[in-house]
């Protein structure tokens, strides 16, 4: 999308997003093991002959600027938790405050 609103000539853009994670937390079989990622790494791959290394240096930073995924990983929004037919209720506190 970002591409096209720039009018840069991509023929392809993909996206890889891969990471580490040891279910032995998530599963509850380790204490010692944390729940979720550990680390997280995106790989861009482009297919676009015809940019310059500005177009190219331009998309990449905007890509990144408007990646949804990216900037929620990055600055996580608050999260807050509600159990039906419970009156607990509770704020998860903001990992970036």
């Amino acid at each position: 999308m970002v591409a096209a609103v720039m009018a840069v000539p991509v023929e392809r853009i993909e996206v890889t997003v891969e990471g580490d994670l040891d279910l032995r937390g998530t599963l509850g079989i380790s204490r010692d093991v944390p729940v979720g990622f550990e680390a997280i790494r995106m790989h861009y791959e482009t297919d676009a002959p015809q940019v310059s290394p500005e177009q190219s240096q331009t998309l990449q930073t905007k890509t990144e600027k408007y990646c949804v995924v990216l900037q929620t990983l990055t600055a996580p929004p608050p999260i807050q938790i509600e159990w039906e037919g419970s009156s607990s209720h509770r704020d998860l506190p903001n990992s970036t405050s």
